[in-house]
């Protein structure tokens, strides 16, 4: 009779493994269940955790997924804006497995916000976090108005400021005469809650973040690449510019040999190759063979406007359309789309960042009208310090994680009282009062007052379980 074979021992755990410092929680989609729980013995046993749950347990460094599909699946892209961990593929893993060491993991992130915008132009986007059916209240017909990623970075003509008489009473806010930054008492609930890393969003012009900006002859040319190849659908080429630009804009030294970029992070062969041009010759032939096509400058201008994405930009230009004049002649448009167009110029000006400062004031000041101690935060570029923001990207909180459910709704009406918000593009409302799930969202025009030009701004509402993920 053969000897009865003894279970295998477990491998001993080494907690100053190369994953030493990794809390990772895995989305289980679109991988078979026995190899997801070899990944698992093999993180914890060389230093690291595995978090079956978001919302507790220590805080989650990495989020590991097959792919971006997978992972919208199982996470909602608006949490996921927020994390300020690391999204990797579980290629990371398997190479760091293979190679026997840590490897850097830039090369490994996942281009969640392109498949976002794919899926909600396609109409087929899964928003992540389980949640009830969503209601809409405001929406055009063309799911391509969905889409919410970096490139819909527009602004607009700022607003008059007459407060509406209406019949709901309004605290006019002291903004409206005040040049000051944000209030002592806005910055102290954000702080005392410690919800959002918001030392910078919250302080005005004093932290305005400044890098040197001696490389602009390269940021300019790979910032105009990113529109064109996310205009022809392209988001992976769009997302490789999109993740060099932070890394050139902070240095701080002038870029004269890409030599000196070779070990950079986000900087691979092909970015090198074109840096290594624009410093010789001062151009890029890649950019200027764009620029003298018809139809990718055509198509690249349409997909500027807001609402209007790649599928939809090259009908536009297979119709004939040309430039923006033939596009207001277009009865298929949308009335989010046709807002985005009559507003094209107002929407492309960049908003001074001392006049984020003030309207991030003047939410928190109508907020806290509304709901006493709602936390409300101007995010994006903003939150990281820029000079100037594309558009504002606002999260509404509270420190309970419930007493704001349901607060999006009278928000949005009481700032078009006092006529800051002035055309809807979306208004999405994903939470049922009572429930923890998914993001309120507002998407529309504002102004900033005193004037008509027109800045686009989001609005999101998390709920407690978004929350919880962030405190963690």
């Amino acid at each position: 009779m053969a000897p009865k074979r003894k279970p295998a021992r477990a491998a001993k755990s080494d907690p100053d493994g190369m994953f030493r410092g990794v809390s990772a929680f895995i989305v289980p989609h679109a991988v078979q269940p026995r190899r997801l729980e070899v990944w698992k013995q093999r993180l914890a046993q060389m230093g690291g955790r595995v978090q079956e749950k978001l919302a507790k347990g220590p805080a989650v460094t990495h989020v590991l997924a097959a792919d971006a599909k997978a992972l919208l699946r199982e996470l909602d892209a608006a949490w996921l804006h927020c994390f300020r961990g690391s999204v990797l593929s579980f290629d990371w893993l398997e190479e760091c497995l293979k190679s026997g060491e840590r490897l850097s993991e830039h090369k490994f992130a996942i281009n969640y916000e392109a498949e976002f915008k794919l899926e909600k132009e396609g109409g087929t986007a899964d928003s992540g976090v389980s949640q009830p059916a969503k209601r809409s209240k405001i929406s055009s017909d063309d799911p391509e108005n969905h889409k919410e990623t970096a490139g819909v970075n527009r602004e607009s003509r700022d607003a008059s400021t007459h407060a509406n008489e209406g019949s709901v009473a309004v605290k006019e806010p002291s903004m409206y005469a005040s040049s000051q930054s944000v209030s002592g008492d806005s910055k102290d609930t954000i702080a005392s809650h410690n919800a959002f890393n918001t030392e910078e969003a919250s302080s005005g012009e004093s932290t305005t973040y400044a890098p040197p900006d001696l490389n602009r002859n390269i940021t300019e040319i790979f910032g105009k690449l990113i529109n064109i190849y996310r205009a022809l659908g392209d988001d992976r080429r769009s997302f490789s510019y999109y993740k060099a630009i932070p890394v050139i804009e902070k240095l701080p030294f002038k870029i004269e040999s890409a030599d000196q970029v070779k070990d950079l992070p986000a900087i691979g062969k092909s970015l090198k190759d074109h840096i290594n041009e624009i410093v010789n010759t001062g151009k890029l032939s890649k950019l200027e063979y764009f620029e003298n096509d018809e139809k990718v400058r055509t198509v690249s201008l349409f997909g500027e406007v807001w609402g209007v994405g790649p599928a939809t930009a090259l009908k536009l230009y297979d119709k004939g359309h040309r430039t923006l004049d033939d596009l207001r002649k277009e009865d298929s448009l949308t009335s989010a789309q046709r807002i985005g167009l009559n507003f094209f110029d107002d929407i492309k000006q960049r908003i001074p960042r001392h006049e984020v400062s003030k309207m991030e004031k003047l939410l928190q000041e109508v907020g806290t009208d509304i709901l006493p101690g709602v936390i409300i935060v101007c995010g994006g570029s903003y939150r990281r310090g820029k000079a100037s923001c594309g558009d504002m990207d606002i999260i509404i909180t509270h420190p309970d994680g419930e007493s704001h459910v349901g607060f999006l709704s009278k928000f949005v009406q009481r700032l078009k009282d006092i006529s800051f918000l002035r055309e809807d593009l979306i208004f999405s409302i994903h939470s049922i009062e009572g429930t923890d799930c998914g993001v309120d969202t507002y998407f529309g025009l504002c102004t900033y007052p005193g004037r008509e030009l027109r800045h686009r701004i989001d609005l999101k509402e998390l709920c407690d379980y978004q929350l919880t993920i962030l405190r963690a």
